[in-house]
């Protein structure tokens, strides 16, 4: 192996996702450092229909669906690379996926038309723009934005049914972000992730932001967490969620977050919060790596 694959190694080590560590592929020619150009993708899609992001024999995936229309458009086989491995259930707005061009280079907006044209449903390119060479959706990425939707009105919800995780109690949100202060910056989230994916690997990551909210999505009252880091392990945005949600109902204190990062085991947090409450909002790059223009849309 040479010293840069190597080096791609550890930082993909370093940087795993949600779901990375469940399907973690042999790494592909998208990953591996090329001479010809590149295009990235921004991609939204329902999580509801899908197996999770990543192919897998036998199920409906989104890159299942992705690869096979991409290779339709330009008559050629593609490979993507993609920022976050989301699991089933778990939706996009804000996705990125990048692969070489076999062949010559097609205009970006022809090829969006066609690609959309040829899925069925559930998935939508949003954008496609030309990268630099060697561009990664995953390795350049600098941070990733989740944002997590909680229906905590009297009501239960109708229209955000499918993307929101209704909560009866009313939750006391000073609460959750008082806790949740202990978990930004960079720590070991081994407590915070699935126990089979932490085994052997490393679960330091660093946490930027986590933010509440009360908005209203289509008349309905939502409490929209955000959260925002470098890179994130096996669900543990869910896990995250479903910690802070047992300090917000009054089952926790909120110095039992801390308690909780410190112990290092799985069996310390709080519940798994459901999968269709979650979105892949957002991810950044350095203005650097667009040839043209950043994405739009």
């Amino acid at each position: 192996m040479s010293a840069q694959t190597a080096d791609e190694t550890l930082k993909e080590a370093a940087a795993m996702t949600p779901d990375e560590e469940l399907h973690t592929p042999t790494p592909s020619l998208a990953e591996e450092p090329s001479a010809r150009p590149v295009l990235a993708a921004l991609v939204a899609y329902d999580g509801a229909r899908f197996a999770g992001f990543a192919a897998q024999p036998g199920q409906l995936t989104v890159q299942g669906v992705l690869e096979d229309a991409f290779a339709v458009a330009l008559r050629a086989p593609v490979r993507l690379a993609v920022a976050g491995r989301t699991d089933a259930g778990v939706h996009a707005l804000g996705q990125v996926v990048s692969f070489e061009v076999p062949g010559e280079m097609p205009d970006p907006s022809v090829l969006r038309r066609s690609v959309n044209a040829l899925i069925e449903g559930g998935v939508v390119v949003r954008d496609i723009v030309p990268a630099r060479e060697r561009f990664s959706a995953r390795f350049d990425a600098l941070s990733r934005e989740y944002r997590y939707l909680i229906a905590n009105a009297d009501s239960p919800p109708l229209f955000t049914a499918d993307v929101a995780w209704r909560v009866r109690k009313r939750l006391d949100v000073d609460a959750m972000q008082a806790a949740s202060r202990s978990l930004i910056g960079e720590n070991d989230f081994r407590s915070f992730c699935l126990s089979a994916s932490a085994e052997g690997k490393r679960t330091f990551r660093r946490l930027d932001v986590i933010e509440f909210s009360r908005e209203v999505h289509l008349g309905e009252e939502c409490l929209v967490v955000r959260v925002v880091g470098n890179a994130f392990l096996h669900s543990m945005v869910r896990v995250i969620i479903g910690t802070l949600v047992e300090v917000g109902a009054g089952r926790r204190d909120e110095s039992w977050v801390a308690e909780v990062l410190a112990a290092k085991t799985r069996s310390a947090a709080g519940p798994t919060a459901p999968a269709h409450g979650l979105t892949l909002w957002s991810v950044s790059y350095r203005p650097e790596v667009w040839l043209e223009r950043a994405f739009r849309g």
